[in-house]
């Protein structure tokens, strides 16, 4: 009877693995939905939808403009979630990975909101600590932001902490901010890089015409020799153009891998290279 009412060894294994994948599943699960951050190419970045055009480009003019006047960087970030990432984790990867701020400076802040959650933080800089102290950061936060959103009207809640934080970034003695901190809006105006694209076509000219020139001597010469002027200059031609073909593609390749230096693809908003120091203050609403 007892023999009978025993189960198979593969049944009882079958059950053990079975009670082992209920127990690994929930946390492959919670480690795959972790939220990637999402590539830095401008001031306001958006994944809910929860800005309008046009007042995502209000916050763009006064983030650059402030970045121009003082040389700080602050980037806003909304996202639907944090995944399994408290707010503070989250804003943490973000800032390392954005590098918010002027290197050795440190002056970056941003100001990330989980839409979804009801969760947001100022991640502070180091260089900015003592402008936007903790006890600061989370004031505006509960004063300033949190009774907008609460309301459900983010645009004002987002404008109303940007200007705040704005307002302390300018009472800060900062490093005088680099003239070209509007290159992102599309000037046109000179750039170093611009000298080293001639250099390098004319770098390319060089190596290119000797063996062109050559090329014509020699199919002349040719032509002398074999009577045929023509076939010479057919020759002269063809070996030229190679040449020249060879010397076009050599600068192509030169300027494609400049495109990419700085982190700023085609001229976008990209972080400086600071840090933060875990200072800043987080809410919820």
């Amino acid at each position: 009877m007892n023999r009978a009412s025993r189960k198979p060894w593969w049944a009882v294994l079958g059950w053990a693995l079975a009670c082992l994948l209920w127990l690994v599943t929930p946390v492959q699960a919670q480690q795959a939905k972790e939220v990637a951050v999402p590539t830095l190419s401008k001031r306001v970045t958006d994944l809910t939808s929860t800005l309008d055009a046009s007042q995502q480009a209000a916050l763009e003019t006064k983030l650059a403009a402030l970045e121009q006047r003082k040389g700080a960087q602050v980037a806003v970030l909304i996202v639907p979630t944090t995944g399994p990432d408290t707010i503070e984790q989250f804003a943490t990867r973000v800032f390392d990975t954005w590098k918010l701020g002027r290197q050795k400076v440190d002056d970056g802040i941003l100001f990330v909101v989980a839409k979804n959650d009801h969760t947001l933080r100022f991640e502070v800089g180091y260089g900015l600590e003592g402008a936007v102290p903790d006890a600061m950061a989370a004031r505006i936060i509960r004063e300033q932001v949190v009774p907008h959103f609460k309301r459900d009207d983010y645009a004002a809640g987002i404008e109303a902490g940007v200007d705040s934080l704005t307002k302390l970034i300018d009472g800060e003695p900062l490093p005088a901010a680099v003239a070209s901190a509007g290159r992102d809006s599309g000037s046109s105006g000179f750039e170093w890089g611009d000298l080293l694209d001639v250099g390098l076509f004319l770098l390319v000219l060089l190596i290119a015409a000797p063996p062109i020139l050559g090329a014509l001597v020699a199919g002349v010469a040719a032509g002398i020799m074999s009577g045929s002027l023509l076939m010479g200059g057919i020759a002269a031609v063809i070996v030229g153009g190679l040449s020249f073909l060879l010397g076009v593609t050599g600068l192509k390749k030169a300027l494609v891998s400049r495109g990419g230096r700085g982190g700023r693809g085609g001229g976008g908003f990209g972080g400086g290279g600071g840090r933060s120091g875990g200072g800043g203050a987080s809410g919820r609403w």
